[in-house]
């Protein structure tokens, strides 16, 4: 059932994200209800799923986005667009407070933000963040927004052998926060081998890699058990158990799995293709 729609006039909506609801209230009231949206024309927009209006609009961005998170909090927009320059504003003010441009010249694809204890490994903060570009470039970053802080805490750039043949476009550089192993992140990407690697922070070191048996095109970790979700261009979709574990690999969409989300519970995995959006109930996981 449609509940809620919204649109936007003569530009397409290039990603969006829903606001994390307060910490201790769950389900928590609908007026908290938010989504966040980046659109084409370097706008973001932010509507309200109870008033079903918009209720800010912003420009920090020259070029159209392709990447947007909320902060943990939810009080800071994280967005980052295809000429790599990532902006960080204020929903409550319409501000931008922060343009990053250490991926400049190469698309965003993903942003994510955790929290965090206060100095841990070493940086000063109640959130660690990360952006991922294309060119197969992560950077990791500590932040306190209250104290308009936002350090660098690490730079990881990964191999590729160089003139691909037989792929019209290159797999997308994936990362994304371990929820089950503090301190460690996951990365997929077009790279020298087919693979999975677990990045530790704290050891600046890849921890261990799990071999995949074709370049991710999406991927998602279950914030209830140590699975990932894999999608892969053959309409392969893969449920792997780490750190180590038999995989079971499933069919079903019509064309590439291009996106892979497990719910917060981590019962249940959405996952798209060009023209189907599968729900998938995950039993004993």
């Amino acid at each position: 059932e449609l509940v809620v729609q919204f649109q936007v006039l003569n530009q397409s909506c290039q990603c969006l994200a829903w606001k994390p609801r307060p910490v201790g209230l769950w389900p928590g009231p609908v007026e908290s209800q938010h989504v966040v949206a980046g659109y084409s024309d370097g706008t973001v927009r932010v509507f309200s799923v109870s008033r079903t209006e918009m209720e800010l609009k912003m420009h920090p961005h020259a070029a159209a986005l392709t990447a947007i998170a909320y902060s943990t909090d939810g009080e800071m927009i994280l967005s980052g667009g295809k000429d790599g320059i990532v902006a960080v504003s204020s929903p409550r003010t319409g501000m931008t407070i922060h343009v990053l441009a250490d991926h400049k010249g190469s698309p965003i694809t993903v942003l994510q933000c955790t929290r965090k204890q206060y100095h841990d490994l070493g940086v000063e903060g109640g959130e660690l963040w990360l952006a991922t570009s294309s060119d197969r470039r992560v950077s990791v970053w500590g932040s306190d927004w209250l104290q308009d802080k936002c350090e660098l805490l690490d730079w990881l750039s990964f191999p590729a052998p160089a003139g691909p043949e037989g792929l019209d476009s290159l797999p997308p550089s994936l990362a994304a926060f371990c929820p089950w192993e503090h301190g460690v992140l996951v990365y997929v990407g077009f790279g020298m081998q087919k693979e999975a690697l677990f990045y530790s922070l704290r050891k600046k070191q890849v921890l261990r890699k799990i071999s995949l048996p074709a370049f991710a095109t999406s991927l998602s970790l279950s914030p209830a058990a140590p699975f990932m979700a894999i999608g892969f261009g053959d309409r392969l979709l893969r449920l792997q158990p780490c750190p180590a574990g038999a995989p079971q690999d499933y069919a079903g969409h019509d064309d590439t799995v291009h996106l892979c989300r497990f719910a917060p519970s981590g019962r249940r995995l959405l996952t798209a293709s060009h023209s189907a959006v599968l729900v998938w109930e995950l039993t004993g996981a």
